[in-house]
């Protein structure tokens, strides 16, 4: 490339970053202002402020996003159009808005990505810059109109150089975006319609968890007004995992996203405890389901025949027999409603049953006539019945009200309607929540319903306060009208003339806009709303995924707007469906698309030769994806004595100034592997920054690093119910080195 050219690239480079420092001072100065407004004053007032801060932030850190390869290509089209390509779009601050860079995710865009010598999409030339920092370092142009490269004599590089220099380059620990090295392929997955369910299947290394990534990224700039709202949520197998992709959408200008696991997925609940492989296997098949629903009618009580609830009154005792309970059971349950939303129903026809059993006793004429009791006195019998606290002890006894932790906990402690081999495996009294009870939670949760009229009431109450407030300011303007008139025969003549605040707005209308709003952005808002419905759901890992917490997602998705990644050849949780027409038959049948991803752009063909042997031994016929490169490196494996000892040499041998190393051992030998490697991350979210990282093997699903150490392969293998699967993840994450030490 000539040195004129690196010259015309650098000024423009040079020139974009100074227009991106003046648009993050504005950003800044808007920021800062807003803030400086003061916050007391009216509720609008308010308002504004907060919006305007919201606005300006969301933009500041846009801006603050693009300084890393803010720009990365460049197309010449043959009708003269040239564009400078991007991963945020940025404007001149001209009258027409010029575009000095075009967004990757418009569709001007598309031929940097899909553009071939076949097919030149009417591209005369792309090219690939390579920056660092704001410096440009590399220039390759693909020139796609043969008759132009015959007249400017440049040369037909292929953008495979720029592709092999990204997967060559050392780790870091977090997962970088891919907006420069996008293929055909992967791109048509990332702008497929926003609508239905996409299934992305794709072996390690394919780039199927970034291409979801980049999806989202793609679908909130195309969709925006309906995912701002709606938010995007991207269900990660553990923090590890999230910990990993956190930077990427960051990256690319987007925070509208809520990121969690599957034990984050129930608001106010933290998952911290651990299950036995059994356990989770039961607590997430879809037998549950039936378990839980059957054990909540258990609960909706009536007392058994001939042995009556006795309570207790100051006018005698009441009974509550088989016959009214049952009756009043049947009259709640006809209803459909949850558990606690029929509860009331329940409650009413006890308790005028019992009203009724009181007024019959009190008002009986002994000569058999009609009752003494009139209308009125039989409402003050009712009144007193219904205070009764004995009254409520029996109700609640028959038909409790339940929120679903207590409902969990008390059938986790006495697990019903399974066989005994399974009650058996979940059965617990108390300890932490495990990430397999969230499902079982939030099935509850459906099941028992919340009963919010306590919260209703209260709500209407303080509505009624406000509005009692507004009517007075109204008063307070109208006794204020103006008397600015000679006389009051003028005054009667003019002064309907004069708008006052009260001749324009009522007092409800005036309290409700002094309501406080809600600036939460949408994904916060979500976070902690169990029944807030997603605009889009990215789930990575998805074929470990229980039949229970499917039921959770597809609750939060009834549109049905999801995008699935994952490959079944890779499941290890006991509970994962792993088939996609399981997981999907139930929710939309056959409606749903399936695409697959065959290049591995990761794992060098060396360790992909590995790694496929282990799988074949489960199945014969499986073929890995295809590698992209070769580095040349064979795979080492060595069987010694001291298998914690050659790892701590190993690592000392194989670590490197730049990249990352990562140890994958069985769990039981992280005790003694955390004493041999100090420097070592480990625990439930290692830092994937630091050089050494000590990890199980379904931890390590998803990442990858510079150099993997292996450490007794047959205990992964024998250590879970898809031992084989978990044992191909660990082979695959290296992106360099593999090797395997097994023990004599």
């Amino acid at each position: 490339m000539s040195t004129e050219e690196f010259r015309n690239e650098q000024k423009f480079i040079t020139e974009l970053y100074a227009r991106l420092d003046a648009l993050r001072d504005q950003a800044e100065a808007g920021v800062a202002a807003a803030l400086a407004t003061p916050g007391a004053g009216s509720a609008q007032a308010r308002l504004e402020r907060d919006v305007l801060v919201a606005e300006q932030s969301g933009l500041l850190a846009a801006l603050d996003a693009g300084e890393s390869g803010l720009c990365f290509g460049r197309l010449v089209f043959q009708d003269g159009r040239d564009h400078h390509i991007g991963r945020l779009g940025i404007r001149e601050d001209d009258a027409h808005r010029t575009p000095l860079v075009v967004d990757w995710r418009a569709d001007i865009a598309r031929p940097f990505y899909l553009a071939t010598g076949y097919e030149p999409m009417g591209l005369r030339r792309r090219r690939h810059l390579t920056t660092r920092g704001r410096e440009v370092v590399s220039l390759h142009d693909e020139v796609l109109d043969l008759a132009d490269a015959t007249r400017t004599g440049h040369e037909n590089r292929d953008a495979d150089e720029v592709l092999l220099a990204a997967l060559d380059a050392a780790r870091t620990g977090r997962m970088h975006d891919i907006v420069q090295t996008i293929q055909a392929e992967q791109d048509a997955i990332i702008r497929s319609p926003h609508g239905g369910v996409l299934v992305v299947e794709g072996g390690p290394g394919t780039g199927k968890t970034a291409v979801a990534l980049h999806r989202a990224a793609y679908l909130l700039y195309a969709h925006r007004e309906q995912l701002a709202r709606r938010a995007v949520l991207i269900v990660g197998p553990n923090p590890a995992f999230l910990g990993y992709i956190g930077n990427v959408l960051p990256s690319l200008g987007e925070t509208g996203v809520l990121l969690a696991t599957p034990g984050e997925l129930f608001p106010g609940v933290r998952a911290t405890g651990t299950d036995t492989p059994r356990a989770a296997a039961v607590k997430g098949s879809a037998a549950m389901a039936d378990a839980l629903a059957n054990a909540v009618r258990d609960r909706q009580q009536v007392p058994e025949r001939g042995a009556p609830l006795i309570v207790p009154h100051d006018d005698g005792d009441l009974v509550i027999d088989w016959d009214m309970a049952l009756e009043a059971r049947h009259r709640a349950r006809e209803t459909f409603l949850p558990h606690n939303l029929a509860r009331p129903y329940f409650v009413f026809a006890i308790l005028d049953a019992l009203a009724e059993q009181l007024a019959d006793r009190i008002g009986a004429d002994p000569y058999g006539g009609p009752n003494f009791l009139g209308p009125d006195d039989r409402a003050l019998l009712a009144k007193g019945v219904a205070a009764n606290p004995e009254v409520h002890r029996a109700l609640d006894t028959l038909w409790p009200p339940l929120t679903p932790q207590e409902f969990l906990a008390d059938y986790l402690a006495e697990p019903t309607h399974l066989d005994e081999e399974d009650a058996a495996a979940i059965r617990r009294d108390g300890g932490p929540w495990t990430p397999a009870d969230v499902p079982l939670l939030d099935e509850a949760a459906e099941l028992l319903g919340e009963d919010d009229a306590a919260a209703r009431a209260a709500e209407e109450a303080e509505r009624q306060k406000r509005i009692q407030y507004a009517q007075g300011v109204l008063d307070v303007s109208y006794a204020s009208r103006t008397y600015e008139f000679e006389d009051k025969e003028e005054l009667d003549k003019d002064a309907s003339e004069v708008l006052s605040a009260h001749d324009i707005i009522d007092a409800e209308r005036f309290a409700e806009r002094h309501e406080e709003a809600d600036h939460r952005s949408a994904a916060e808002r979500a976070a902690a709303d169990r029944t807030w419905a997603f605009g889009h759901i990215i789930v990575d890992e998805a074929q470990e995924l229980s039949a229970m917490l499917w039921r959770l997602l597809m609750r939060r998705s009834p549109t049905r707007s999801m995008t699935l990644v994952g490959d079944p050849a890779q499941t290890g949780d006991p509970a994962g469906v792993g088939a996609w027409e399981e997981i999907l038959a139930p929710y939309v049948e056959d409606r749903w698309q399936l695409v697959r991803l065959g290049v591995n752009y990761r794992t060098p063909a060396e360790i992909m030769a590995v790694a496929a042997a282990v799988r074949r031994e489960a199945d014969p016929d499986f073929e890995p994806p295809s590698s992209v490169r070769s580095t040349g490196v064979e795979p080492w494996d060595r069987t010694v004595e001291d298998p914690v000892k050659e790892t701590a040499d190993a690592v000392a041998a194989e670590a490197r100034p730049e990249g990352r190393l990562a140890v994958i051992a069985p769990e039981a030998l992280h005790p003694a592997l955390i004493a041999a490697l100090p420097d070592a991350s480990y625990g439930p979210a290692p830092d994937l920054t630091s050089p050494v990282v000590l990890l199980d093997p379904r931890q390590a699903k998803g990442l990858e690093f510079d150099t993997v150490l292996v450490v007794d392969p047959d205990g992964i293998r024998a250590g879970a119910a898809h031992g084989t699967n978990d044992l191909y993840v660990a082979l695959t994450r290296a992106t360099q080195r593999l090797g395997v030490i097994r023990p004599a």
